[in-house]
């Protein structure tokens, strides 16, 4: 469970992935927390293999070094992110923050060209009709085997799940660095949680 959210431990893409870190996204406005969507990451397990370099680092050595992060991003395993609505909201107000958090680490690169926004303009327009309502859940999957690209999924109580691909490469990358990108990241608690993990398996793989 996450903030009351469930979350099943393993789920199965093409072989399964374990629950390594989870969180909210919220903020607080005069005292009163307000939440948007509890965040589930699920990685292979495996990634540990491609972090030893972080051998013996606490949970929060871990969670301010955005090093490790990158590593995590660029490690060829299986990556998937579950995304549980709790506060309501339109998909074009949801569009709008994906593009706007894609665009601006693209532009500080100097990577934001054509192809990248009518790459992001797919994902908004993906999500523009769509209604957020609560339990609402959006999944994003990072195949190892295909890392320039990822689907985009989208379920509604009631409705059939609705899915997309993005094939940008830089945008792929963006949208990891938008929740596991460490602390630039969405959720803070959610990187929290993976540093936790990752930490506790990082010491049990090694010894």
């Amino acid at each position: 469970m996450v903030d009351e959210v469930p979350f099943p431990p393993i789920v199965n893409i093409t072989k399964p992935l374990s629950l390594l870190g989870h969180g909210i996204t919220d903020i607080e406005i005069h005292f009163l927390q307000i939440k948007f969507t509890a965040i589930g990451v699920y990685l292979d397990p495996h990634i540990v293999s491609h972090l030893h370099k972080w051998k013996g680092k606490s949970a929060a050595e871990l969670a301010q070094d955005d090093h490790f992060f990158q590593a995590i991003i660029s490690a060829p395993v299986d990556k998937f992110v579950r995304v549980v609505v709790i506060k309501e909201i339109k998909g074009s107000q949801f569009g709008v923050q994906i593009e706007s958090a894609v665009r601006d680490r693209l532009a500080e690169i100097d990577k934001y060209e054509e192809e990248e926004e009518e790459a992001v303009e797919q994902v908004v327009e993906f999500f523009q009709s769509k209604y957020f309502n609560k339990d609402s859940v959006l999944t994003f999957y990072f195949p190892a085997a295909s890392p320039t690209s990822a689907q985009i999924g989208f379920a509604s109580e009631g409705k059939e799940e609705s899915k997309m691909e993005v094939k940008n490469g830089n945008v792929v990358e963006m949208i990891e660095k938008w929740y596991l990108g460490g602390t630039t990241a969405l959720s803070p608690t959610t990187i929290s949680s993976l540093a936790t993990s990752l930490s506790t398996n990082l010491s049990i793989s090694c010894n």
